[in-house]
This record gives C-alpha cells, structure tokens and sequence, in this order.
C-alpha cells in the first residue's frame, strides 16, 4: 500500500506547467510539514515536502492555494530517478496528489494575510450552513 496523508502549508505559490507528452497541466509545490516530536532544548522541526498535482486537480490548485495556506492532502509516493549530463544516477521523491482539502476556516486564511477569494469564502460557509440546517432536512 502507498497512501501519504501530510497537513502543511504551502511555502510559494503554486508553479503550473503542462506536460510534454500530452498537454496535461500539472501543478508543483512545496508544503512544509511541522514534525510532531520536539527534542528538549531544540526547535521543532519542519520538513519540506514536493508535491504534484495533475489535471483537474493542478486546476483546483492554481485557482484556490498560495503561500501560506493550510491544507491536509491524500496521495501516494512517488521515486523518479535519470542519469544526469555527468552520467550520475540521481533519484527524486514527490508526493502525487489524489485528494486536498482546506485545513482552516477562510476567517483563519485571512488573518495569516493569506490572499483567498472572498466570493469563494462567502460561497463555502453558505454551504456549510445549509448543510447543518434542520429546517431543509426532508425528514
């Protein structure tokens, strides 16, 4: 089994490129996940995570995450490796990108000055409190 669940924020933006095999837009970034364990005397720990998104996903990133923003994601490793113009192996890690939701609340984004669109803000808690409405239950 190969499942990766990380909760982090995005150190930059979002890089969007398009693969060259098939056109398929693809998202690059970076989420710097804080490690749980705090030896005494020191300061915790981060590491900092590449991650991929593709197609409708990488869409969903570039409109909606940037610096900063706090995300829990769901995907899967993935080791890439080539032989570099010096005729070394060389390997890279990523993680792919299957599933990404927001880990705050858009009041929270704003105040870490995140730039989030407030439309789509207005438009989720809109949701959220159609769903926990008893007066629209059909039962």
């Amino acid at each position: 089994m190969n499942k990766v669940i990380l909760l982090g924020r995005l150190t930059k933006n979002p890089e969007i490129r398009f693969s060259q095999t098939n056109n398929t837009k693809v998202a690059l970034f970076t989420l710097a996940v804080d490690r749980n364990y705090v030896k005494p005397g020191e300061e915790r720990q981060t590491d900092f995570i590449s991650l991929v998104a593709y197609s409708k996903l990488a869409d969903f990133v570039e409109k909606y995450l940037k610096q900063g923003t706090q995300i829990c994601m769901c995907g899967r490793m993935q080791v890439r490796n080539w032989t570099d113009d010096e005729g070394k192996r060389r390997y890279a890690t990523d993680v792919i990108a299957e599933e990404i939701k927001f880990a705050e609340s858009a009041r929270k984004q704003e105040e870490s000055n995140t730039d989030v669109s407030t439309s789509e803000n207005s438009i989720e808690n809109i949701d959220e409190q159609t769903l926990t409405s008893d007066d629209d239950l059909p039962f």
